[in-house]
């Protein structure tokens, strides 16, 4: 029987590419910079998965997705030619991933589903990070739970059983909630039940990945409000 709920939340539970590139424009406008705010975001985020993939085969320490995209953020000012932000503003910009806006039926399902199950995200982001974007974005947690927990990163084994752990409870009382593929096949060779939520536009129009389920996973739902349906909730 299902008694906890973890979420990937980046792409599943907040929509991170609209939410950046809102502010990238507004910082644009204030600022007067011409750059290509689409190229920016895209070459911001390519530096996330690599890192992670470091951290978690040892070839460097432990490491927080903020200070991963930290340091890419400094090389990419430099590199579009970005250079009349104060020390202020670039910190304020390197924390845009803490002020995401969450998908239409996030914090509506997360409420409804919190009535009758445990709901944590299990995340790549930092503790701080996440505790700021619940803040920021209503989501109702119960408690939080990322890869800085575990000092490894999804979808390392660790990660997922770190969380069950501190949920006290067996691998297939925990539903992993994900709108990626990979993250649900880890969760499954933990014994996780899974539910797959698409989010074809996580990555623009022309996203070409996950935009459907990629095995038979426990639970296929439209959104986090169908998927609190198919709950019960």
């Amino acid at each position: 029987m299902i008694r906890a709920l973890t979420f990937d939340t980046y792409g599943t539970v907040v929509d991170w590419r609209t939410s950046v590139l809102a502010e990238l424009q507004s910082l644009a406008a204030r600022k007067g910079l011409t750059f290509d705010r689409v190229r920016f975001l895209d070459e911001w985020k390519a530096a996330y998965r690599p890192a992670m993939d470091k951290v978690n085969r040892g070839e460097m320490p432990w490491t927080t997705v903020d200070a991963i995209y930290r340091t890419r953020l400094d090389e990419l000012l430099l590199t579009h030619g970005i250079t009349r932000l104060t020390s202020e503003e670039i910190d304020a910009l390197a924390r845009v991933w803490w002020r995401l806006r969450p998908w239409p039926d996030a914090v509506a399902g997360i409420r409804r589903l919190k009535v009758r199950y445990i709901v944590t995200p299990l995340s790549n982001a930092s503790f701080i990070g996440m505790v700021e974007l619940a803040r920021f974005a209503g989501l109702p947690w119960d408690c939080v739970i990322t890869a800085e927990n575990a000092r490894c990163y999804k979808p390392r084994p660790e990660a997922y059983r770190t969380a069950i752990s501190l949920l006290g409870l067996k691998p297939e009382e925990v539903l992993m909630v994900a709108a990626h593929n990979y993250d649900l096949e880890a969760a499954r060779h933990e014994r996780m039940a899974t539910a797959f939520v698409p989010r074809p536009l996580e990555y623009g129009p022309g996203q070409t990945t996950d935009l459907k389920a990629a095995s038979d996973w426990d639970i296929v739902a439209t959104d986090l409000e169908d998927l609190a349906a198919r709950l019960g909730c």
